[in-house]
Formats: structure tokens, C-alpha cells, sequence
């Protein structure tokens, strides 16, 4: 077994035994992996669907007819499969109850677009789902109500949940030793006489009810992580707790991929969809369209940290061509994410099949 070979041996075996509480070992290690990562010529390629077409958006107003076609080209060629139908039963099937993870803080033209959801909503539909069993869901109801995914909702005859009105599950939680100030809907907020404010729960959303996870992620820019993505909207927005990770770079680059790990996260995450109809390289939450650009794009993958990666890459490009300020290209919570083994970092072991 070569040196590299052992060394990654022995990442799986801390991440296996010790979970999370090993990722200072594992970051330290794997510094020393990606010394001889040229030595890696067997590592598989991940899997990359660009759609792309021109009418997609209009006067930044999605096309729903065009992106519907965009949205089943690219599930047929990511899943190798036929039809659309047989693509989306591919990777559910009419027991699971899926829930698609939306990102609607920005609102409905910055944040994830109603038309992009309701597309995998009819391909689910017509892939034999019930109704009732497709679950649009956010942390709050009120921004879920705000970017028009309430009425949505009514539309099909789906569901639509906010994380934190689900309530949270007391028996699964991250702990981190970083004290959090405890707001109304945290679990623990309002107790007294223990130590309180180091766990972060879990919904009951995720934790009790869904089976499978689609996340649709905006190509929106974070001053923190260089995207809000698939790891930043799918870790925060399932837990409580979560504000004292915003307060820096290096504590999100820590709890993002962990969170994410967790078993009630990560294992039951099928598909992710970056939204890249329109990018967005300034302004983070903000709705600023003067800072975006139209790339009338849907990204489809199964590794969220592949997806993330190239977003920010994309994000400094659309930078760079409006001449906004240079930034220092910071990839820690990914790399940090690949260690977990929650994807490819790397972006030599990704492979983008563009179609036009």
C-alpha cells in the first residue's frame, strides 16, 4: 500500500471511530493527502449536468414551459435513464415522502425559484407521487409564504413546512462547544439550571418525517462561504441554534460539513439542483439584481459539495467580468466537507457535461 493509500485509509478509519470530533485530525492529514493528490489518477469523476438555454429567463422572470424542458433533460442525462418518469423513480419511489429543500430568504427572484421547484414537482407527480407525499420546506414559513411557495403548494396539493414551526427533535442534535445566545423557537430556549446553548437540534421535519431530500440552492453569493448553498442551506436550515456559526468564516467552515453529516441530513439527500437561472455575486441574502447576472442555467449533480465548489469558481468569474472588488478564494468548509466524505472538493475529479 502506497504512503497516500495508508493515509486515506486512515481518514476513513477517523471518520468511521471518532465522527466529527476528529476533523482537526482528519484537516491536518489530509493537508498531507493533497501533497501527492497527483499520485490519485484512479479517484472517480463526479458527475456534472449543466442545462443551458437561452430563453430560459426573461427580464429576470423565469420561463416556466422552458425551464420544465430544462429541468427533464437534465434528470434523463443525469440518471442515464430514458424518460424523465423513469429518471426521477430512479432515485424515489411512491412510498418516500421527499421534501425539497428550498433557500427563500432573498425572496422569489433572488432566492430558489418557484418555477425550477415546481418543475421537479410535476416530474415527481408524474413519476407516480402523491401529492401528499412531496413536502416544500424551508426554516420559516413566513419567507416559504413570502417567495410564493405557499401558493405553490396549493397548486399542486402539496405540502409546504417551515423546519422551525415543525418543532425540534430532542434526541438528535450537533454539539459544538461554541455557546449560542438562545432565541424564541430554539429548543432550548427559556430553561433554566443546565448548560444550555451548545446543541443545535435537528427538526422533527427531518428527523420524523422525510425520507428523501432534493435540495434547490440559488447561485447566490456569501461573503462567508463564497456561496449560499447546497451545504449552507441544508445545514442551517435544519437545525436550531444555528446564528452563533454566522459570526465567522472559520466556525461555519467547521460546522456546516458536520452538520450536514449527520445521518437524518446527509443519508437521506437523492438529488441537488443548483438554480443558476440567474447569479447573483454580491449581496448575499439581499435581493440585488444590479449585482447579477443571467446565466439561464440549471445545475444538476448527486454530491452538493461538487455543485458548491463550482458555484463560488462562478461566482468570482461574474465577479471579475463586473470588476467587483477581488476577493481571496477561501475553500476550507468544502475541503473540509470532502474529508467528511460528503463529496468532491477537488474540482480535477469533476467532469461538467454541458448541454445546450
Amino acid at each position: 500500500m502506497s504512503r497516500n493509500a495508508q493515509l486515506e485509509f486512515v481518514l476513513r478509519l477517523l471518520h468511521r471511530v471518532a465522527g466529527r470530533f476528529a476533523l482537526a485530525v482528519l484537516l491536518w492529514l489530509g493537508q498531507v493527502c493533497r501533497a501527492d493528490q497527483h499520485t490519485q489518477t484512479n479517484a472517480p469523476k463526479v458527475r456534472v449536468i449543466v442545462v443551458e438555454d437561452a430563453a430560459a429567463v426573461h427580464l429576470f422572470e423565469p420561463r416556466a414551459e422552458v425551464v420544465a424542458a430544462m429541468v427533464a433533460k437534465a434528470i434523463t442525462n443525469l440518471t442515464g435513464q430514458p424518460t424523465p418518469q423513469a429518471a426521477w423513480r430512479s432515485i424515489v419511489s411512491s412510498n418516500d415522502v421527499v421534501g425539497i429543500k428550498v433557500y427563500t430568504a432573498p425572496g422569489a427572484v433572488c432566492g430558489t425559484r418557484v418555477a425550477v421547484t415546481a418543475a421537479v414537482i410535476e416530474g415527481l407527480l408524474a413519476a407516480g407521487l402523491g401529492p401528499t407525499n412531496i413536502v416544500v420546506w424551508d426554516k420559516r414559513i413566513a419567507d416559504l409564504q413570502a417567495a410564493g411557495f405557499v401558493a405553490l403548494a396549493n397548486r399542486y396539493g402539496i405540502r409546504v413546512k417551515g423546519a422551525l414551526e415543525s418543532g425540534y427533535d430532542e434526541t438528535v442534535f450537533y454539539e459544538n462547544q461554541v455557546l449560542g445566545t438562545l432565541v424564541w423557537g430554539d429548543l432550548e430556549f427559556g430553561r433554566r439550571g443546565e448548560v444550555l446553548g451548545r446543541n443545535s437540534y435537528v427538526s422533527r421535519l427531518l428527523s420524523q418525517q422525510l425520507t428523501k431530500i432534493i435540495i434547490v440552492s440559488p447561485l447566490l453569493n456569501n461573503n462567508l462561504t463564497g456561496v449560499t448553498g447546497h451545504l449552507y442551506s441544508l445545514a442551517l436550515g435544519s437545525v436550531d441554534n444555528s446564528a452563533r456559526f454566522e459570526l465567522s468564516a472559520d466556525r461555519l467552515a467547521t460546522a456546516l460539513p458536520e452538520i450536514f453529516a449527520l445521518p437524518a441530513l446527509s443519508d437521506r439527500v437523492v438529488l441537488c439542483i443548483t438554480d443558476a437561472l440567474i447569479c447573483q455575486y454580491e449581496g448575499g441574502q439581499r435581493c440585488l439584481l444590479h449585482y447579477s447576472s443571467v446565466l439561464n442555467q440549471l445545475w444538476f449533480a448527486h454530491d452538493p459539495v461538487a455543485l458548491d465548489v463550482l458555484a463560488v469558481h462562478e461566482i468570482e468569474r461574474q465577479r471579475q467580468r463586473a470588476s467587483a472588488p477581488v476577493r481571496k478564494l477561501d475553500l476550507t468548509v468544502y475541503q473540509n466537507a470532502a474529508l467528511l466524505e460528503l463529496g468532491a472538493s477537488d474540482t480535477n475529479r469533476i467532469e461538467i457535461v454541458h448541454l445546450r
